[in-house]
């Protein structure tokens, strides 16, 4: 069964409450006609990074709940769960055997024998692109006493696969089939693009191979009733890539040219990006992540997006920079700016709630990150105490504290918004682009006698939806 078309929540399963059952029955009670669907990230056993260390895919933390309580949701709602489809924790049955046995071991195969791979010059190290302040490869010591090394891209937990093994493939298909039959609808491909492991390359979304792994992993998903959703931060070019492989694409250039439009008041580049965006993508703001520049390179002018860097940078959004294996000390171009989006906006109302309406109107299903329903603001004290810039925008939600902002106006204004874009006919039409000045955009949708219109003005930050009502033949307006 296709995915609805309407509006999803990212959510943690223990930052609204403390388990999947608080967070089930949170939005049951509070959300639940606003939303179509829940992307619930990793609630596996992980031992690093977020919960993106997956020990395995066919368990659930027992911090979080059960599998029930997962299919609880997969119920209600159509559910999407990340598959971290590049790496393994060092702490999972595989990785351990093949530390017990070595080569000899029945799992030896699922890893990267770096030093099989032949020499690799300090120019071949130049050109990887890793996410780490070293090179991307972890000492070993066998328990015979032997040593060697893996891939590893991103910490030292995290064990990258080996596509170039059945093996790896094979276990795949065996995370695809469990998840689905717990059901799962959408697979959030997790970190693909590191995949690719090609001396001589950047080793990320190296053509074609990538498309090879992604083409496979998505036609075994399709087999299980799943659709896909490869995640990638990179030239926009690549969603495009994605777009025309019958897979979602994420809209990741939308929250940098949302924030450019709405602070500097400017449309001209949205709303030629909206022209020729992929129809099939999901659209975000805000996810768990930072927000990504090199997602919206090409989209907006050098010189607009440093604008926008320096704006955001001097008031809260400190910056994670891209870097090169074969400098371990090199600095690179920006890749991630970490606030919250309500933030970002400066904590106006007007302005979020026009950004939610754009991302509404946009191409593709919107999805919405829990601490962007609550309009939260930054958490310095989580940053500060785990030292990880992207906390600032994780922050932990008791049940009392995420009722609570539910009661703000913004927030209720927001949840008006979901319903509209959740519920009216018209979004399963075709979308329309009007004619605006440069300090306002006009777009719409139609669907045989529906038709709605979003219009909002950037000087006043004011957004407003003319709709036709066909319980009662006449046209409605909403200020939103």
């Amino acid at each position: 069964m296709a995915l609805r078309n309407a509006v999803q929540l990212i959510c943690y399963p223990n930052r609204i409450g403390s388990n999947i059952n608080d967070l089930a029955r949170f939005l049951e009670n509070h959300v639940d006609d606003a939303i179509s669907g829940v992307h619930l990230l990793p609630f596996y056993p992980s031992n690093a990074d977020g919960g993106f260390s997956p020990l395995t895919h066919r368990q659930v933390d027992p911090r979080y709940g059960t599998w029930e309580d997962v299919e609880r949701l997969a119920a209600r709602y159509d559910l999407c769960a990340d598959l971290t489809v590049n790496h393994i924790s060092d702490a999972s049955e595989e990785f351990r055997d093949y530390l017990r046995h070595g080569s000899n071991s029945r799992y030896a195969d699922l890893f990267v024998d770096v030093d099989a791979m032949g020499e690799i010059t300090q120019d071949d190290l130049q050109k990887i692109h890793i996410r780490k302040e070293k090179e991307p490869f972890r000492p070993v010591e066998f328990a015979d006493g032997s040593t060697g090394r893996v891939w590893c891209t991103f910490t030292e937990r995290q064990i990258d696969l080996n596509y170039r093994s059945s093996q790896t493939f094979q276990l795949m298909e065996q995370y695809i089939a469990f998840l689905t039959a717990k059901g799962v609808k959408l697979l959030r491909l997790d970190a693909f693009g590191y995949t690719t492991k090609r001396i001589g390359t950047s080793c990320f979304l190296v053509e074609p191979d990538v498309y090879q792994i992604l083409d496979w992993i998505n036609e075994t998903a399709a087999r299980y009733g799943a659709e896909c959703l490869p995640e990638v931060h990179d030239h926009p070019s690549f969603q495009y890539a994605i777009s025309q492989r019958n897979m979602h694409p994420y809209a990741f250039a939308l929250p940098p040219l949302m924030l450019y439009t709405l602070l500097e008041g400017d449309s001209r580049y949205l709303r030629h990006w909206l022209r020729m965006c992929p129809r099939n993508a999901i659209t975000v703001l805000d996810t768990h992540d930072g927000i990504c520049i090199p997602d919206v390179e090409g989209v907006l002018p050098e010189d607009k997006i440093r604008r926008l860097i320096d704006n955001l940078d001097a008031r809260s959004a400190d910056p994670i920079l891209r870097r090169t294996a074969g400098r371990r000390d090199s600095v690179g171009a920006i890749y991630q700016l970490t606030c919250t989006f309500y933030d970002a906006l400066m904590q106006n109302d007007d302005s979020y709630i026009a950004a939610r309406a754009l991302q509404f109107f946009t191409p593709g299903i919107p999805q919405v990150y829990y601490v962007g329903l609550l309009a939260g603001c930054n958490d310095e004290l989580l940053m500060d105490a785990t030292g990880e810039l992207r906390d600032i925008n994780r922050h932990y939600y008791s049940v009392k504290e995420a009722e609570q902002a539910m009661d703000a106006p913004v927030v209720r204004r927001l949840l008006t918004l979901m319903r509209f874009r959740s519920s009216y006919p018209a979004f399963n039409g075709h979308f329309e682009l009007h004619y605006s000045d440069d300090s306002s955009v006009a777009m719409g949708w139609r669907h045989d006698e529906h038709h709605c219109l979003l219009t909002v003005d950037l000087t006043l930050k004011q957004a407003r939806i003319d709709y036709f009502d066909a319980d009662h033949g006449r046209q409605q307006h909403m200020v939103c």
